[in-house]
Order: structure tokens, then C-alpha cells, then sequence
């Protein structure tokens, strides 16, 4: 079990003295996923650490609730749950050891089961918060329904400490399924597609499907009964359970296989799910989410990349590699530009938390 310490009142006077003098803080727990957003480290930019703040502060496996200080790693959340048959179902990739809930959620980073059981944002309940006036505020609650207006606890999930501190995290969870099966397809990306599509218009009880190049990885989880049927219903190829939770954990979502390996440029983008292959010269292809993320690891043209995406109706991320000084995320259009610095304004308004890690002067 993880210890349990408050550092609250340590975080508070830190950035009270950041934003007295004006100076600009960069925020960092286990560091497992310091690689996404822009390079800002040779900036000068103190660090404030926050991966001593731990502990879980409640746990109701009635309701499916938990409560804990982010600094708590994901490693001891899932001891816990497990105790009581339950999951964070968002399965929050790792990306090395010692990984917490807050940068999970600071990151908005989900599975391979996002499509089917909701991101990261979709399952955080309430928020208490650090903003960049050391102000300590609080959002939500434990309740799925428990605000009127603006939900902010959500609106800090994918903003990468840009907005303010992850203190404290109420998030949903879910019980572990009574069945899980994997079955394997030989197929090329364009029938892999037209299948996930397929299946997604029936009530099948999928919840992770991956297509590696040569073949498609469908997970099927709930009640034995119905993945049985589902199985059936699909067909393919059984695979021993060892190693399909070995590929969903440790190739998919932690990123082990071979196509994530390498110091090539790696591309996330996100798409219609049924939309066709796309086209791009000079890299490789997998696809996750039944159809709507598509991964791409190459050094190739960003700006036609990001136009191939847009061109569908989807946006493209630089994950991982390439210049990180330059446009990593989708460039935004000028109004949503203005209210992204609208609301760096009113919890940030000097800008001192993780200045330009999204995006130049935000």
C-alpha cells in the first residue's frame, strides 16, 4: 500500500511564490510521460514536483467511486480495485514505472478500451485544483451528476498542467468483466475497417480491437454468455488468454510492439472510425479504436499529414519523436485558439504553469 501525505499546503506556498515574482514553473510527477506536448525543459523553467502527494482519500466499491491525491501511482489504485473486483476501464497507459492517476488524467490518455467503456475525461467525476494563483479550488464531486454549469474537472483532463495543479481526483470505475476473449483475423486495413464497422452497428460486447498489419485483434468482454455468443458471431482464431492479456497490456497500450519501436516520428491521428485507409508515402500503419485512432510511424511530411486527417473531418498529434519545439497538436482554428487563451487567462493568468507545452505562447 502507498503511503499517505498530504503536501497541499508545500504546492500551495510554491506556486504562490511563482506567481509573486512572475516566474514560470514546469510540473512533473514520475516523469513516465514527460515525452508528449512540446519541449520545454531547456527553458530554464524550475520543476515542481508533485509525485509526493499521495494516498487514496476514500473508496466507495458500492458506488464505484475512488477518491486519491494524483501523486498516487496507478499501480497502487489498481491493487486496491482489484481487491474488489473492479477497474479504472479507461485503462490509462503506464509508459514506464511509478506512473500516477493525475498525470493519467493530466495527460488524457486512454486504452485500447476508450471507444467502448469512455476516456479518461468521461469518467472523472470531481476535481480539487491548483491554479496558477495558488488558489485551491475545488470541482464536482463523486456523483456522475453533481454540477450545473461548466464541468472544470473535466476540462483539466488532456490539459497537461497548463491549467492548474491536480491535487485530488474523484474518477468512476467499473467492475472487471467475468469473461474476456481474443480472437485473431488475417485481413488487410481496409477489410479490417469495413469489419469494425460492421460490429460496431451490432450489440456486440467488444472492447479493444487492434490491427497490426497483418492482422485484427478484437477483444470481447462481459458475460460469459454473450462473449461466447460473440465469438461464435465473429469468428477467427482463439488466443491462449496469456497472450492476448500480454498484447492488450504490454503491445497495445503500454506501445511494446514492434511497430511502436524505434526513433522514427510516431503519429497519432484520430478519425472518423470508418473512415478508408489513408494514403501517406513513406511509413506504416496500425489502427486502434475500430477504425478511429490510426497510428503512423515514418518521418513524413507533418503538414500533409495533418492535412490528410483534416481532409476526413479528424485532427493529427506528433506523439512521440520529430521537432518537439515546433507544432506538436493540431494546429487550432483562430476562435478556439481565443478561448484556450481565455481560459489559461482565468486559472493562469501569468502563465507560470507549463508555459507552451500545448501550444507557442499558450
Amino acid at each position: 500500500m502507498q503511503s499517505n501525505v498530504d503536501r497541499t499546503g508545500d504546492l500551495v506556498e510554491r506556486v504562490r511564490a511563482a506567481f509573486s515574482a512572475g516566474e514560470s514553473v514546469r510540473l512533473e510527477g514520475a516523469g513516465t510521460k514527460s515525452f508528449l506536448g512540446r519541449d520545454t525543459r531547456g527553458l530554464g523553467h524550475p520543476t515542481l514536483d508533485v509525485s509526493g502527494h499521495v494516498g487514496i482519500l476514500s473508496y466507495q466499491p458500492e458506488e464505484l467511486v475512488i477518491t486519491a491525491r494524483c501523486g498516487t501511482t496507478l499501480e497502487a489504485m489498481d491493487a486496491v480495485l482489484a481487491d474488489h473486483g473492479q477497474q479504472l476501464s479507461f485503462e490509462p497507459p503506464r509508459f514506464g514505472p511509478g506512473a500516477t492517476i493525475g498525470g493519467a488524467v493530466a495527460c488524457g490518455l486512454s486504452g485500447p478500451a476508450r471507444p467502448y467503456a469512455g476516456s479518461a475525461r468521461d469518467l472523472v467525476l470531481g476535481a480539487r485544483v491548483l491554479s496558477g494563483r495558488g488558489e485551491v479550488l475545488r470541482f464536482g464531486g463523486e456523483v456522475m451528476k453533481n454540477v450545473a454549469g461548466y464541468d472544470c474537472s473535466r476540462l483539466m483532463t488532456g490539459a497537461l498542467g497548463t491549467l492548474g495543479v491536480l491535487l485530488d481526483l474523484s474518477l468512476k470505475v467499473m467492475p472487471v468483466p467475468a469473461m474476456t476473449l481474443t480472437r485473431t483475423q488475417a485481413c488487410d486495413q481496409a477489410e479490417a475497417i469495413a469489419r469494425m464497422t460492421r460490429w460496431a452497428g451490432r450489440p456486440l460486447p467488444v472492447t479493444a480491437t487492434f490491427w497490426d498489419g497483418e492482422q485484427l485483434w478484437v477483444r470481447l468482454s462481459g458475460a460469459e454468455q454473450g462473449v461466447r455468443a460473440a465469438a461464435s458471431f465473429i469468428g477467427g482464431d482463439a488466443v491462449d488468454e496469456v497472450q492476448a492479456e500480454r498484447l492488450w497490456r504490454e503491445k497495445v497500450r503500454e506501445q511494446g510492439h514492434g511497430f511502436f519501436a524505434g526513433d522514427q516520428p510516431l503519429w497519432r491521428l484520430c478519425v472518423p472510425p470508418a473512415t478508408p485507409p489513408l494514403t501517406l508515402p513513406g511509413g506504416r500503419q496500425v489502427v486502434e479504436w475500430g477504425g478511429g485512432q490510426r497510428w503512423l510511424n515514418g518521418d513524413m511530411d507533418a503538414q500533409l499529414i495533418r492535412d490528410a486527417a483534416a481532409r476526413v473531418g479528424g485532427h493529427a498529434t506528433l506523439f512521440r519523436g520529430g521537432d518537439r519545439a515546433g507544432e506538436v497538436f493540431h494546429p487550432l482554428p483562430a476562435p478556439l485558439m481565443a478561448l484556450h487563451r481565455n481560459l489559461k487567462s482565468a486559472f493562469d493568468p501569468k502563465g507560470i504553469l507549463n508555459p507552451g507545452r500545448l501550444y507557442p505562447g499558450l
